[in-house]
C-alpha cells in the first residue's frame, strides 16, 4: 500500500505534511478573514431585506404622493406602510466606523417593526413617546459596547448627534441590528423636517419583487429607494480591487509553496534510491516503482490538504469566538470560497511531485544502486 512507507518513516514524511497543512491553513485563513469584511457590512445592513426604503430627496411635499402611488401600483400584497424619521450614529466594523441609521418610529410601529424584525423579547422597555430615548437590538449593544442607561445619541458626538442625551432603554433580542426613537422626538429636535417611508411586503418572499419594482418606477423621479439589493451590489464593487489584490497574494503563495515542496520532494525521493533500486533489482518493473511513488505522492499531498483545511476550520472558530462575535463581527468558518482558494495548493504540489518522480525514474539505473555507484 502507498501509506505502508509513509506511516513506517513518519520522521520523513511528516514535514512534508506539515507544511502543506500549514499552506492550507494561512491561505484558507487569509481569504476567510477578508471576507469577514463584506459579510460583516452585510450582517450589519441585513434588516433592509425586510423592506424598500423610501426619501422624497429632501422635498417633505413629495412623501404623500409617493404613498399614494405605493400603495396604488405595488405589484404585490402590502402590509405596512410606515412613515417614520431618520437620523444618523455609527457602528463599529472591522475596517472602521460604517454610518447607521436611527429610526424614528410611532409607538404602535415600533412593536411591529420588533415583530418583523423577529424579535424573541425586550431587555428593558420600548422608548416613551415623545422622550429622549432609544431602543437597540442586541449585536449593537455588544458592537457599541452599549447597555441599559448607555447613551447613544448626544450634542458632543460628532458621529451620533442629538441635542438631547439619548439613552438606551430596552434592547432588542434579535440578530438584526436596529436602532430607534420615538417619531415625535425626531420631530421636535432634528433637522430636516422629512418623513421617509419603509415599505413591507405582506409576503416576505415578494419583497425582493417589491424591491425591484421600486427601484425601476421611481428612477430618475424625486424619491431615493434603499434596497438590499442595492447594497449588495455596492459591496461586490466596493472589494473588487481587494479581491484582485487576493488573488495576486494566493498565486504568490501558491507558486513558493510549490517551488519548495518541489525541492524537498526532490530531497525525499533522492533519499529513497536505495530501496527503489533494490525493489527493481528484486523483480518490480518500473511501472510500479512509479505508481508507487505516484501514490505515496497523492497520499501526502490530499491527506495534508484535507487535515489543513480541518485546522484551519478549528483555528477559524476560534477566532469566531474570541475576536469576532464578542464585537459583533461576522465570520463564516465554513467559507467555501475560503476552501476553493486552496484546491491549487495540493493541485501544483501534486503536479511538481509527479514532475520530480518521473524525472528521478527516466534516467533511473538499478545496477548502479546495487554496485552501489550513485551519483
Amino acid at each position: 500500500m502507498a501509506s505502508t512507507f509513509l506511516f513506517r518513516n513518519a520522521g520523513k514524511t511528516i514535514p512534508l505534511v506539515a507544511v502543506i497543512v500549514l499552506a492550507v491553513m494561512l491561505i484558507s485563513g487569509i481569504v476567510a478573514m477578508i471576507d469577514s469584511i463584506p459579510l460583516s457590512i452585510r450582517t450589519i445592513y441585513r434588516y433592509s431585506q425586510q423592506m424598500v426604503g423610501i426619501t422624497p430627496r429632501g422635498d417633505p411635499a413629495q412623501t404623500p404622493i409617493i404613498r399614494d402611488r405605493i400603495e396604488k401600483e405595488a405589484p404585490v400584497p402590502l402590509e405596512r406602510v410606515m412613515v417614520c424619521r431618520a437620523t444618523g450614529a455609527q457602528v463599529r466594523s472591522i475596517v472602521g466606523k460604517w454610518p447607521f441609521v436611527v429610526l424614528g418610529l410611532a409607538r404602535e410601529d415600533m412593536t411591529y417593526y420588533l415583530d418583523r424584525m423577529g424579535s424573541r423579547g425586550i431587555n428593558g422597555r420600548l422608548p416613551e413617546t415623545g422622550k429622549a430615548e432609544a431602543l437597540i437590538s442586541e449585536p449593537v449593544a455588544r458592537n457599541l459596547g452599549l447597555r441599559k442607561g448607555s447613551l447613544l445619541l448626544g450634542p458632543v458626538q460628532d458621529g451620533a448627534y442629538s441635542p438631547e442625551e439619548v439613552r438606551v432603554v430596552g434592547i432588542a433580542d434579535t440578530d438584526e441590528w436596529l436602532m430607534f426613537t420615538p417619531i415625535e422626538y425626531q420631530r421636535a429636535h432634528h433637522f430636516p423636517p422629512i418623513d421617509v417611508l419603509l415599505v413591507f411586503a405582506e409576503n416576505l418572499p415578494d419583497q425582493a419583487k417589491l424591491d425591484n419594482w421600486a427601484v425601476k418606477a421611481f428612477k430618475g423621479e424625486r424619491a431615493q429607494v434603499f434596497v438590499y439589493q442595492e447594497l449588495e451590489r455596492d459591496t461586490q464593487d466596493m472589494f473588487k480591487i481587494l479581491y484582485k489584490i487576493l488573488n495576486v497574494v494566493i498565486a504568490t503563495l501558491v507558486l513558493v509553496i510549490t517551488l519548495m515542496m518541489a525541492m524537498l520532494m526532490n530531497i525525499y525521493q533522492s533519499q529513497r534510491l536505495p530501496e527503489y533500486g533494490l525493489l527493481q533489482a528484486l523483480g518490480y518493473t518500473r511501472r510500479q516503482l512509479l505508481s508507487r511513488a505516484f501514490g505515496e505522492t497523492l497520499v501526502v499531498v490530499v491527506g495534508g490538504w484535507v487535515l489543513g483545511l480541518l485546522v484551519a476550520y478549528s483555528l477559524l472558530l476560534v477566532v469566531r469566538a474570541q475576536l469576532m462575535t464578542p464585537q459583533a463581527f461576522a465570520l463564516d468558518p465554513l467559507d467555501r470560497m475560503a476552501f476553493i482558494y486552496t484546491i491549487p495548493i495540493p493541485v501544483a504540489i501534486l503536479a511538481a511531485g509527479a514532475l520530480t518522480v518521473w524525472s528521478r525514474f527516466r534516467r533511473f539505473d538499478p545496477v548502479s544502486v546495487v554496485e552501489r555507484r550513485l551519483v
